[in-house]
């Protein structure tokens, strides 16, 4: 480990082209792996459809268990009294914490926005307590200054402070939500310790997403896990991503997108060895200050923000869950077509999430001050994640097929003729997981506007049969483009997933 250490050290700039080559060779190597396999080594290409199939049905079962679980740890969060216990364990230490709420927007209408902030105004938490910074965009122009004008206007005695600040373009920044997270954490930072005197040691920094809302007991389950952690500055947490605000507005394939995504939410606040903040979450801002706040220089802010605080700690750094339900949008447009090619742009954006991999597998490397074990169990779960982003659909829809159609020869050995019915079965146990989905979604999901008709009901589960077509469109293929766009250095610009 020493030798590599060292070679990392003496060529960083190939060292860093090599392992952004690295997970689109992967993965491009595991799809077409079945296609020349079959012809070469049928053999091998069953045992890896097999292996695979095991992979997938095992995952599928842990989701299921865990996801059940969480939605019972939701369900008793929502109901409990975290002011109560506030008053009873911390009576008067819980009036000290203050929350930094940041929200970075750009060109978001006013409408969200305001939506935004209706709902942290019925927080249960002492809204003194809370200030808000509407971060915007400088090269959004008059549009920015004006609603931060209104906002201002319509809620700057709802809560302790709003303030405005506005991201100007700086070079070697990359545009996006984490420079703007960088610029507005600062000048929240400045505003409250700085200028306001209140202790740094008493104050939380959340990232929130301009569309997300929180349940109405978030700041207050945050206050009480903050006050119960012993290392709560070497901490970070997150609730529950749901894409549940619009999902009764968008489109069937859209809506099984959300659905799903919103149930795995739900189970990795259960996997202590996979949970990651993001999205939108919180940290003290004592560890946000020691760190140097978010990188600038990267689009997927909220992976970054764990790695480099996990590695700035020596590996001392925890992502506690709370198990209350945060809102978010799914992309939303006037149109059908707009709203897929929306969607397929955000998921895009959430797969170059894979080029933060160089950056971590770098610092797997060089810290070597940390434990292997307590390294490689971090690193290794989002490698497997990232890595075979666009090879999962492969590999259990079309993989197995593949030997016996392409070598006939294979096909009239035992192996080829019995391998498409032993990997139909394996999936077909694994329908545990999607009949999860389709029941823990139908318990958490909001009431539809409108009144439901007995169609509306059978029409719910039945939307997940297209979830092969929606995982090939809205999984494997932004998967390849961001793997491919990466491999080949055609780097990925920040784009704002349109949301009305």
């Amino acid at each position: 480990m020493k030798l590599v250490k060292d070679y990392f050290l003496r060529h960083p700039v190939r060292t860093q082209r090599f392992l952004e080559i690295l997970p689109g060779f992967v993965s491009w190597s595991l799809i077409l792996f079945p296609i020349w396999g079959s012809f070469v080594c049928p053999e091998l290409v069953a045992i890896y459809v097999i292996a695979f199939t095991v992979y997938w049905l095992y995952r599928s079962a842990v989701m299921a268990i865990l996801a059940i679980l969480a939605h019972f740890r939701l369900k008793a969060a929502a109901n409990h009294d975290w002011i109560a216990d506030l008053q009873r364990t911390y009576p008067r230490r819980y009036r000290r914490i203050h929350h930094i709420i940041v929200i970075p927007t750009y060109t978001e209408p006013l409408s969200t926005l305001e939506r935004t902030l209706d709902h942290l105004k019925e927080q249960s938490f002492p809204r003194e307590n809370l200030h808000i910074c509407l971060a915007f965009e400088k090269r959004e122009g008059e549009e920015a200054r004006h609603k931060a004008q209104l906002l201002k206007k319509k809620y700057g005695r709802a809560f302790g402070h709003v303030w405005t600040s506005f991201h100007p373009d700086i070079e070697g920044e990359v545009k996006g939500k984490s420079s703007n997270n960088a610029y507005g954490g600062r000048y929240a930072y400045h505003q409250l310790v700085e200028k306001g005197g209140i202790p740094i040691e008493n104050v939380t920094i959340t990232s929130e997403d301009a569309d997300a809302i929180f349940h109405r007991h978030y700041f207050a389950a945050l206050t009480y896990d903050f006050l119960s952690t012993p290392q709560r500055y070497r901490a970070t947490w997150q609730g529950s991503i749901v894409f549940y605000n619009n999902i009764w507005d968008v489109p069937a394939p859209i809506r099984v997108l959300g659905a799903s995504f919103s149930v795995n939410q739900m189970y990795i606040l259960m996997r202590a060895d996979r949970l990651i903040n993001f999205s939108t979450y919180s940290t003290s801002l004592k560890h946000m200050a020691k760190i140097g706040f978010w990188d600038t220089d990267v689009i997927p802010e909220d992976y970054r923000f764990f790695f480099k605080s996990f590695f700035a700690t020596g590996g001392n750094f925890t992502v506690r869950p709370i198990f209350l339900p945060i809102y978010a949008d799914m992309p939303e447009t006037e149109t059908f077509w707009g709203t897929m090619v929306n969607q397929y742009e955000q998921l895009k954006r959430w797969a170059w999430g894979v080029s933060d991999d160089a950056y971590i597998i770098k610092q797997f490397i060089l810290h070597d001050e940390i434990s292997f074990a307590d390294r490689f169990i971090r690193v290794a779960k989002v490698i497997e994640d990232h890595f075979l982003w666009p090879v999962n659909w492969f590999a259990i829809t079309v993989s197995a097929l593949l030997p016996p159609l392409l070598n006939q020869e294979f096909n009239r050995t035992i192996i080829g003729k019995t391998l498409p019915q032993v990997s139909s079965f394996l999936l077909t146990l694994a329908l545990i997981s999607l009949a999860t989905i389709v029941l823990i979604d139908a318990l958490n999901r909001p009431a539809p506007p409108r009144q439901r008709t007995i169609f509306s009901y059978l029409r719910q589960p039945l939307e997940f049969l297209l979830l092969p077509v929606v995982g090939f469109f809205f999984t494997a293929l932004p998967g390849i483009d961001a793997h491919t766009r990466l491999m080949i250095g055609n780097y990925l610009e920040y784009k704002v997933t349109k949301k009305i």
